[in-house]
């Protein structure tokens, strides 16, 4: 049963072929072999899981069983799961154990879903290779001396080494599509506010949006189906009428416009990613698709955009961990300023403390107006391009990375190299689109994605066009050899 989609498995478990006691163990042993090596798991707790499976299969001997009812998925650590240690990857919630489930969680367990642990991250979901996480990096699958992705490579690592079938991951400028692209997976950024952020610990309130991961497009909608939904404890959540992610799974793709962005196809992406991507296009127009040239003008000032907006709002929301309620606090300080002082300055790696510098720089006094505002301006712009493409096609394609998985510690050292990691994926996030990365071949033996975005809540169309891809090719079927 290890490999098999999730659709295979509840098919499997609905059948009796297998009982959801004996799947959960099935990849607890595979965590306890490979865990050690790849590092994507922070925490595995078998009495939990194996528990919650007991639950499942009595849900699936009285017949009231989901899609998803006995099914073991891994979870991105950013979530807080009752009972469950929730670290965000940080030494600064090292020994936080949370006393109440994110709404995410929560919809995973009304499914009847198994939690089969928490995933390593980068700290805070600050970067783009998981080698930012208190708990050391993330080793890639395909290679060992590659990064994975981030900051949702745990999940990207778990689910492409087969450790689990299939993992939650969230987006903040990338952080999903990134990371499926360099690990060979389909991964989904829903429309912002379409998934609950209730429970998830905010890194950009304005950009983060949890999604699922998955070898398959039709997994990925299985999974939507459950995470989706109006939350009133979430003043982000969007309030709409529930619908079917998969309703449109097998539409045909015959008169469908395709936007290829001229921005997406210049100088800056490797050579061989680049062929790969043009071979997908290709196999799209064979499905019946045309392709139309179109512009994102503003795309080019993405990144610098996000990189004012994502850490003024993230040194904002970790102002809480200050280590009074919770979390690390430093074991000597004398008043409660240097307690203050000490518990942060010891509680956040690097990356964490650069982000919160530079965000309280561009939201202080006099410099707000020259940072802040004109980023949100810019921002206002990007939107904008993406609506008049939209005039003009339906769904608009391009590379999901500019590279290939990158050697671990060849970026470290340089955070603006590592930021452009994310040139293509983070306008998504500054429009708060729904995006796509789907596996569309390999470069030098290392998996290459390709990103779809869609207009505002076309995440059905979005699956019905990887879906369709998916059954005319089977790059989403490889797995790395062991």
């Amino acid at each position: 049963m290890i490999g098999k989609t999730l659709k295979e498995l509840g098919k499997a478990l609905t059948e009796k072929k297998i009982s959801s006691v004996e799947l959960t163990q099935l990849h607890l042993d595979r965590i306890a072999r490979l865990n050690p090596e790849i590092n994507a798991f922070i925490t595995v707790d078998a009495q939990k899981s194996l528990a919650q499976a007991r639950a499942a299969d009595a849900r699936l001997a009285a017949g009231n069983a989901g899609p998803l009812t006995g099914i073991p998925i891994a979870q991105k650590d950013i979530f807080c799961a009752q009972g469950w240690l929730t670290t965000c990857g940080s030494k600064m919630l090292g020994n936080f154990v949370s006393p109440y489930d994110a709404t995410v969680i929560t919809k995973f367990d009304v499914a009847g879903a198994v939690n089969l642990g928490k995933t390593n991250m980068d700290e805070f979901a600050m970067g783009s290779s998981n080698e930012t996480s208190h708990f050391g990096a993330v080793k890639n699958p395909w290679d060992v001396k590659r990064v994975p992705g981030g900051s949702s490579g745990g999940s990207a690592a778990a689910v492409a080494s087969l450790m689990a079938p299939a993992a939650t991951g969230t987006d903040t400028g990338g952080s999903i599509r990134q990371p499926a692209a360099l690990c060979n997976l389909t991964g989904l950024k829903p429309t912002y506010g379409v998934v609950s952020r209730w429970g998830m610990i905010a890194f950009a309130s304005s950009l983060d949006q949890a999604g699922p991961m998955a070898r398959t497009a039709e997994d990925c909608g299985l999974m939507l189906n459950a995470m989706a939904g109006f939350d009133e404890k979430d003043s982000t959540s969007l309030e709409r009428s529930a619908e079917d992610y998969l309703r449109d799974l097998e539409k045909p793709l015959a008169g469908l416009k395709i936007g290829l962005p001229k921005e997406f196809f210049g100088e800056g992406c490797d050579a061989g990613v680049m062929a790969c991507v043009q071979d997908a296009i290709a196999e799209y127009r064979k499905l019946g698709a045309e392709t139309v040239e179109i512009s994102l003008p503003n795309m080019q000032h993405g990144v610098a955009a996000y990189y004012v907006i994502a850490p003024a709002e993230a040194s904002s929301n970790l102002s809480r961990f200050d280590g009074v309620r919770y979390g690390y606090r430093a074991p000597e300080y004398g008043d409660l300023a240097d307690m203050y002082q000490k518990s942060r300055a010891q509680g956040f790696g690097a990356e964490v403390k650069r982000r919160i510098l530079i965000g309280t720089y561009v939201l202080s006094h006099g410099y707000y107006d020259a940072y802040y505002l004109q980023a949100q301006r810019i921002r206002r712009l990007i939107a904008q391009d993406f609506v008049d493409a939209f005039r003009h096609c339906d769904v608009i394609m391009g590379p999901t990375s500019p590279c290939t998985a990158f050697g671990l510690g060849e970026k470290s050292a340089d955070p603006v190299q590592m930021y452009l990691s994310d040139i293509y994926t983070i306008a998504v996030n500054l429009a708060g689109l729904p995006g796509m990365s789907v596996p569309c071949g390999f470069s030098a033996g290392l998996p290459v994605g390709l990103q779809l975005i869609g207009d505002y809540f076309a995440e059905a169309r979005l699956l019905n066009m990887a879906h369709r891809y998916q059954q005319a090719t089977d790059w989403h079927l490889k797995s790395p050899k062991e």
